[in-house]
């Protein structure tokens, strides 16, 4: 492309549903360095109509149009609050959308997103649109971060996991020869999330407080286990379009009776159970596990995981490896929206199952 700056601004909202994280960064001489960071909220009012397009609902068309220009302004904030920190022009701005139904076996995702209004707020070139090529080629359209995550986190001669731990859990592993594998594990937050929520009005479980205040219930867990989905090969991923209320609610009336915190405290469980058995059926011996994401920041659901992995591998943060949790995934799309300019495959084959490697984005320009 004729812009030969080399620094991006990448947003990601995730299935958690919270708001718009951001990170401006710098992709000069082949390095990855994060400048800035930024976050901006959903309005209440967006975040309802988001979650209510996750599910069939009446005039689909027409509200999913008006929250994309919601989204869209969002967007746009994001970008202003990172683009003072930029040293030179902003070569473009990835923006990844807002999941609102992941049907790969239908052959299409459906990212919610006015790009054209994005770079009309803010001059800047637009990259969107990541994951229909690849779902076009074969693949399952996600997870697109393993790509990423080798290119940030991957060492010679060490095998590492990196697990994703938002609405969504999702594994990359990163083998010592440069192979790379990874697949959506299952619920990340997304039930705990939707349960806090229920029962205390809050948006999420902050530092697994609530669920650490419980007990797991092994009936309930072992009912949850029981989702084909986690025993289904890879390559695979999923999304609300399983892991919903409804999905919950049918497993919870086979289990009367468990007490509110209780459930949390399976919840979560549930969590690390499927993340340790989807490390551990990858037949690898384990160097380090990092761990991203909000789920990250929650306590008890570590120490699960960690529990869970027989307490033999190191459970830390990304931010050991310089990459705060919070930050991977929108810095994993601006490294994807720096592959599209240059013209460079993004996706990895071997892990969403596409015939073969494509350039992932399609452009709209200021």
């Amino acid at each position: 492309m004729s812009n030969s700056s080399s620094l991006y601004i990448g947003l990601m909202s995730g299935t958690s549903l919270d708001g718009v994280d951001g990170v401006l960064a710098d992709f000069g001489g082949g390095a990855i360095r994060t400048i800035e960071a930024a976050f901006v909220p959903f309005p209440p009012a967006l975040r309802e109509e988001l979650m209510a397009l996750q599910a069939k609902s009446d005039n689909e068309l027409e509200r999913e149009a008006i929250a994309a220009n919601g989204l869209a302004a969002a967007y746009a904030q994001c970008i202003d609050a990172l683009r003072p920190a930029a040293s030179g022009p902003i070569a473009a701005a990835a923006v990844h959308g807002q999941t609102i139904r992941h049907r790969p076996e239908l052959g299409f995702t459906r990212q919610t997103n006015n790009p054209a209004l994005v770079a009309e707020l803010t001059g800047i070139d637009v990259v969107a649109d990541f994951r229909s090529r690849d779902i076009a080629a074969g693949g399952q359209g996600a997870p697109l971060v393993p790509a990423f995550h080798q290119a940030a986190f991957g060492k010679a001669g060490v095998t590492r996991v990196v697990v994703n731990i938002g609405g969504i859990g999702n594994i990359s592993v990163l083998r010592g020869d440069g192979k790379v594998s990874g697949f959506d594990t299952g619920p990340g937050n997304v039930l705990m999330d939707l349960w806090i929520g229920r029962h205390l009005g809050k948006a999420y479980d902050a530092g697994g407080a609530w669920a650490a205040s419980g007990r797991v219930n092994q009936a309930l867990l072992a009912v949850l286990l029981d989702e084909p989905y986690f025993h289904q090969p890879a390559p695979k991923s999923t999304g609300r379009d399983l892991f919903h209320a409804e999905w919950l609610d049918v497993r919870l009336a086979r289990c009367p009776g468990v007490a509110p915190q209780d459930v949390q405290a399976t919840l979560t469980r549930l969590t690390a159970v499927t993340i340790a058995r989807a490390i551990k059926d990858e037949g690898v011996d384990v160097d380090a596990v990092y761990i991203c994401g909000g789920g990250a920041y929650n306590g008890t659901l570590l120490r699960a995981l960690a529990e869970e992995l027989g307490g033999e591998v190191p459970v830390e943060s990304t931010s050991v490896l310089g990459v705060a949790p919070n930050r991977v995934e929108a810095l994993a799309f601006a490294w994807l929206g720096y592959r599209f300019m240059r013209r460079e495959p993004g996706n990895m084959p071997a892990v969403t199952g596409a015939k073969g490697l494509r350039i992932l984005g399609a452009l709209y320009p200021a």
